[in-house]
């Protein structure tokens, strides 16, 4: 049994002010693998102060010292990066392969596009006004909540730009996975990060989350959760007026036209969707698919969903593992169950463990047919391995669909038209558009529009998230 129930505090490991102890559940087995300690206000008092007492001198640290310690940061995440992914395939269930290529490499993808966007950056520029100048300087303190699916993809979106340009911060990851953010702070002490710089206090949200949110002394809340977690950051966040930057769910759109290449845009799509057992808020979960060719799509998407392996997260291949927790589970069978009872057609899976799984909470990859944009299962973010889909019968009619939802964080689309999928693509409201599969490159920037979130994260558009603007002018 691993047992971490310390925090990271002022440069060192510290004991939790009451001593709270949490077991850390492998999804796979259904048993505990670890003990962590759930902190609470005086923890976060505690972490605060440090990261308050550290700011001004890091703020004024030159740019290039701090860049060399991010360098430095790479460097071990990279040496290190086998125990990363080890350590994430316990806490969420992720296919070691899957853990180590994707989950720990999303990590060394994004602080090698912060290297580059940094050190392009321009803190400070002349305006067209004689004697005038803008500067944008490090917003100061920030609190950064961070959730169980993608653990290092997230935590690096918010710990490397905010200390990067010069804020100090105190992260609270997902107390269902938090033993890969530990593993993180073990090396952003061996980079040598100045004590205050970083900090880490585990705890859930209604402790360490509630009392981070509304704390006078910190400047900035950078959160990735739930909509309705984020709502509530936000509300807490208002008494001190500090800046809240959110990246919250989605319920992304994918349009399949008649002109596209179907067989490889549906395989495409349902394996996108399967990926990391359908827990990314990004995932394409409802199939728009023109009405033409519906049928052929219907089925094509069943076997691909089919296909999809389910199997143990220890060993490696390319199949899915298990989802994060009970709770999960639970809401994935709730929803699949009740698409069921709302007349969708069931073509793939269904509630319950796959074939052979007596135990851990495995899913079945499952497709719904006959879906309308009302059913719960195309409004409800269900964070699992269920694909929804729903028939259109013009280009009007589809873009209509896939712009009826609160969400907008991500929209795919599937065409052998370019001027199509241009037209198309302006016209989706949501923050990232896919056309038939192309991949973000690195530094992008990655957000939604509605209630998906506000602000960007990744690249120039992430460190901007961390910073002020100055306007100095007569000097």
């Amino acid at each position: 049994m691993i047992r971490k129930t310390d925090f990271y505090i002022d440069g060192k490991w510290v004991a939790p002010a009451a001593p709270h102890d949490l077991p850390v559940i492998n999804p796979a087995d259904e048993q505990p693998f670890a003990v962590i300690s759930l902190g609470g206000k005086a923890d976060v008092d505690r972490a605060v102060a440090a990261a308050r007492a550290a700011f001004e001198p890091w703020a004024a640290t030159p740019l290039a010292e701090r860049i060399t310690l991010v360098e430095r940061l790479l460097a071990i995440y990279n040496r290190r990066a086998p125990e990363m992914a080890k350590a994430i395939s316990l806490e969420m269930g992720a296919p070691i392969d899957f853990a180590l290529s994707e989950q720990a490499g999303a990590g060394t993808w994004h602080i090698e596009g912060f290297l580059e966007a940094l050190k392009a950056f321009d803190f400070e520029h002349e305006t067209a006004t004689e004697g005038e100048r803008v500067l944008r300087e490090p917003i100061g303190v920030c609190g950064l909540i961070t959730p169980w699916n993608w653990p290092m993809n997230q935590v690096t979106l918010k710990v490397v730009p905010a200390v990067a340009v010069g804020c100090t911060v105190i992260l609270k990851p997902s107390e269902i996975a938090p033993i890969s953010s530990m593993l993180f702070a073990e090396m952003m002490d061996e980079a040598g990060f100045p004590k205050g710089v970083f900090n880490l206090v585990n705890g859930d949200g209604a402790g360490v989350g509630e009392a981070m949110s509304g704390h006078p002394d910190i400047d900035m809340i950078s959160f990735t959760g739930s909509t309705r977690a984020g709502r509530a950051i936000t509300r807490n966040a208002a008494e001190t007026i500090k800046r809240v930057t959110l990246e919250l769910g989605g319920k992304s759109p994918n349009l399949i036209f008649a002109d596209a290449d179907l067989p490889k845009a549906v395989r495409r799509s349902v394996v996108h969707c399967m990926e990391n057992t359908g827990q990314s808020c990004n995932a394409p979960t409802r199939m728009l698919v023109e009405r033409k060719v519906y049928d052929q799509v219907v089925t094509l998407a069943a076997e691909a969903a089919k296909s999809v392996a389910v199997g143990d997260p220890a060993q490696g291949g390319e199949h899915i593992g298990p989802l994060v927790s009970e709770l999960q589970f639970n809401k994935v069978r709730d929803l699949i169950e009740a698409g069921i009872r709302e007349g969708a057609r069931l073509v793939a899976g269904g509630p319950g463990r796959p074939a052979g799984f007596n135990r851990g909470y495995f899913a079945q990859p499952t497709v719904f047919a006959d879906v309308n944009n009302e059913m719960r299962i195309a409004r409800e973010e269900i964070f699992g391995p269920v694909l929804a889909i729903i028939p259109f019968d013009s280009e009007d009619d589809g873009v209509k669909i896939a712009n009826d939802t609160p969400y907008g964080l991500a929209a795919y689309l599937s065409t052998g038209d370019d001027e199509k999928a241009s037209r198309v693509a302006r016209r989706l409201r949501a923050g990232m558009i896919h056309v038939n599969g192309k991949s973000l490159g690195r530094g992008s920037p990655f957000g939604g529009y509605k209630q998906s979130g506000c602000g960007r994260e990744g690249g120039h558009f992430g460190i901007e998230d961390f910073l002020e603007v100055k306007t100095v002018s007569g000097v």
